[in-house]
């Protein structure tokens, strides 16, 4: 199990190529509270020749900010989040968490994930698989902290449910309450919504926006979504197709809590479309 965390940034507005996009306008270092500096990551594809996954990946996090990473399929967004997450380690650079490895953090299980697979186990009920990382941590299992999350996660009365007993949304807010259980100082979502259809995965965002307002979680999402990054995030990373490089940080605009209204506005659509662009090969400079 595993904890994450964020930045909130300044922004203005700058023509880039054919993509109008925010641009960041400040970030203070001491402010970081996760940094990624100058990594690089390969990969050995069995006995063939070696894979460039990311190439120069620097960026920084500051602690209680929602950043979303997007880019095209293969350009290394996971492989960012897994090494944030220790469970990848860098050819080359230096990943750090408030000045700890991340590998610290996760031994002090300091940092939660959940990923597209809920891997809920289907023999417990909604409340044991929320409180699983207790028995993991070798800790007591705070009952009232199980409770509390069921609360905020919607799904009081479900706490005797097994996830066969439950749709894919409800697992996947089990996955998330699992991921916090622990208190984490970071929390890292690989794609969890990626499997859900349309109206489940926007019900989801409004749930992921309420349950992270309350708790202020620093909280790390990769999705390939540009819908879903605009509503959630305070500031996006997008990257490049594969070597995966950081070719913008954008920030978000929009005043919380944000209503799916936001969605029908013209300069959600206009950011959508300046992401969308951003995201195409010719479509900014890299």
């Amino acid at each position: 199990m595993s904890h994450i965390s964020t930045i909130g940034i300044s922004a203005k507005r700058q023509a880039s190529g054919q993509a109008d996009v925010l641009t960041l306008a400040d970030t203070s270092p001491e402010a970081a509270a996760i940094e990624i500096d100058h990594c690089i990551k390969k990969f050995r594809l069995g006995s063939g020749p070696e894979m460039t996954a990311l190439a120069d990946v620097s960026l920084k996090i500051r602690s209680g900010e929602f950043v979303a990473i997007i880019g095209p399929s293969g350009c290394g967004k996971s492989t960012v989040l897994r090494l944030i997450a220790s469970l990848e380690q860098p050819t080359s650079g230096h990943v750090s968490i408030k000045g700890n490895s991340p590998s610290e953090l996760a031994d002090q299980h300091r940092l939660g994930v959940a990923f597209q697979d809920h891997a809920l186990l289907p023999w417990l009920t909604t409340e044991q698989n929320i409180a699983l990382p207790y028995r993991l941590a070798g800790k007591k299992t705070d009952h009232d902290r199980v409770k509390d999350l069921i609360r905020l996660i919607g799904l009081a009365g479900f706490e005797k449910a097994r996830p066969k007993q439950m749709s894919g949304g409800m697992r996947q807010r089990v996955s998330i309450a699992r991921a916090l259980v622990l208190k984490p100082e970071v929390l890292l979502l690989d794609e969890p919504f990626g499997a859900l259809d349309a109206v489940t995965r926007r019900q989801m965002n409004i749930e992921l926006q309420r349950t992270w307002t309350e708790l202020r979680t620093t909280t790390l999402l990769v999705t390939h979504s540009v819908d879903e990054a605009l509503f959630l995030a305070d500031r996006i990373f997008v990257m490049t197709g594969r070597p995966g490089r950081v070719l913008q940080e954008v920030s978000v605009p929009f005043a919380r809590p944000r209503t799916p209204e936001i969605m029908r506005s013209e300069e959600f659509h206009r950011l959508v479309d300046s992401l969308t662009l951003a995201l195409e090969p010719h479509g900014a400079p890299q």
